[in-house]
């Protein structure tokens, strides 16, 4: 079975203009082009495409895709297996989220009582998943995927009370680091002590602490510009200044 653009696009439920943009960046190129100038896209591209759309699903970006799929150790039975595992994944924490909401309905509709655990249940469960599709791949290849793991289910295991103080301790971060910003020091009162708060935050994620990895994550912090944004929205070069301050942090 052979598809023009068009009709493949109906077929997957996307746009003619998102398959010529997959072609214009070489992620998923017609088959032929025919007599009269359209693309044609074959049994081998809706596999493609399906695998493409899989990873999509899932969070990927692009550029990711196009390198996992061009990988010359790229294997489409595999990652077919690994998209299954992932959306399994998927639908549990979903399942918990809309379980949760079914709860919250109940409780206040007052057919049921509802502890303070399984309140936050769902929500630690989506918190989990949102900071593997942002960033998930990074940090697993700089701490690997044992530690990880161990974040993760520490968070997903994190009481009512916890989850309130790490809240606590995140909103004194930000504002002793904006305080601290206005000394202009990184090594200033201020600027070690949210270094600190910083420090005190990372154990209720991490298994154990150790000042390298602190001052590691300080910089992926300063190299990728999601993290930077994170930490900028409390103002203009936040994210570096607090780099600087771990690193003396770290140091001492």
């Amino acid at each position: 079975m052979e598809y023009t653009v068009q009709k493949l696009g109906q077929l997957a439920g996307i746009s003619t203009r998102t398959l010529r943009y997959y072609d214009e960046i070489g992620l998923l190129k017609p088959a032929r082009i025919n007599s009269s100038g359209y693309r044609i896209y074959g049994v081998a591209e809706v596999d493609r495409l399906q695998q493409i759309l899989f990873y999509r699903e899932l969070g990927v970006n692009l550029d990711s895709i196009k390198e996992i799929m061009t990988s010359p150790e790229f294997d489409a039975t595999v990652a077919l297996r690994d998209h299954r595992e992932k959306l399994l994944e998927k639908r549990a924490q979903l399942d918990a989220l809309i379980n949760n909401v079914d709860k919250s309905i109940q409780l206040t509709e007052r057919k049921i009582r509802m502890t303070d655990k399984e309140k936050f249940e769902g929500f630690k469960n989506k918190l989990v998943e949102d900071n593997e599709k942002k960033y998930g791949k990074e940090i697993r290849e700089k701490y690997g995927e044992d530690a990880v793991n161990k974040s993760n289910a520490k968070v997903k295991g994190m009481t009512n009370e916890q989850y309130e103080e790490i809240q606590k301790i995140e909103e004194q971060l930000f504002s002793t680091l904006k305080s601290a910003m206005a000394s202009g020091d990184p090594a200033g009162e201020l600027a070690q002590k949210a270094a600190d708060l910083h420090k005190q935050w990372l154990y209720f994620y991490w298994d154990q602490y150790s000042k390298e990895a602190h001052a590691g994550l300080a910089e992926m912090y300063v190299a990728d510009e999601r993290f930077t944004a994170y930490y900028d929205k409390v103002q203009q070069g936040a994210a570096k200044f607090l780099r600087d301050a771990i690193v003396i942090y770290t140091k001492n």
